[in-house]
């Protein structure tokens, strides 16, 4: 279903806004089932409340799901920390409020799920204007139990997205985040952690993504399936000349 209001007024001309409906008041079980029929593509889940944040990441995390968690409360290495493995791909599933509507360096997100139900319709726009940006398609899902209906701001009544009963299998990242405990203070670059990487650590150039310098520390994407190798051959060597713990 095409929110004409929105196209018009707000640009999200290839918004697809859809309704899910949890048979139970708390709506893990029906996040969980909606995770998996996105086949593993980029989501960002707004809860309105930061224990509620944290609490569906845990039950993700319980579940194998690649995640991470955004709130206002956490420290400045901790969210750091956070949006680098949601860029780089090794989390694909980004749970926060409404701190990652606005304002923050997230990349294009293809599905974009109200697990709570934005307070305004303010709101609202700034969490769908996270996907389906610069003309390209995105979902929006509003998750709704049996005491919720769909906000009266939505001009019109969303089609309902069905679940199956049971699950579909959550594919795994096939990156995961390398942290090194140097970083722009220690004058690193990028290019010195990607020379490292393929010298000393043999990766090959299409084993290695998105590399993050930050004040303190850095982050680099490498593919899963060679993160233990690395780090063997690593653990013991200097970066720059300089020790450094990696993990």
């Amino acid at each position: 279903m095409r929110l004409s209001f929105l196209s018009e007024k707000k640009g999200l001309k290839g918004l697809t806004v859809r309704v899910v409906k949890s048979p139970v008041k708390d709506k893990l079980d029906t996040l969980y089932r909606l995770l998996g029929e996105l086949k593993g593509e980029s989501a960002l889940v707004f809860c309105n409340l930061r224990e509620a944040v944290e609490r569906v990441s845990e039950y993700l995390t319980e579940t194998g799901t690649d995640n991470e968690y955004f709130h206002g409360g956490m420290e400045q290495s901790e969210r750091e920390r956070a949006l680098s493995r949601f860029r780089n791909g090794s989390a694909t599933v980004f749970i926060s409020t409404d701190l990652a509507s606005r304002g923050l360096d997230i990349p294009e997100v293809k599905h974009v799920i109200h697990y709570h139900l934005p307070h305004n319709e303010e709101a609202y726009t700034h969490r769908n204007g996270r996907t389906a940006r610069m003309d390209a398609e995105g979902n929006a899902f509003l998750i709704i139990n049996e005491a919720e209906t769909v906000p009266e701001y939505i001009a019109r009544e969303p089609e309902e997205f069905f679940l199956p009963e049971t699950a579909g299998k959550l594919l795994r990242s096939e990156w995961i985040t390398l942290t090194i405990n140097r970083g722009k203070r220690d004058k690193l670059s990028r290019k010195d952690i990607a020379g490292f990487l393929f010298q000393k650590g043999g990766l090959e150039r299409d084993e290695l993504g998105v590399i993050e310098v930050k004040e303190s520390c850095s982050f680099a994407a490498v593919k899963r399936d060679k993160q233990a190798a690395l780090l063997s051959r690593i653990r013991n060597e200097k970066i720059k000349n300089m020790k450094a713990q990696f993990n």
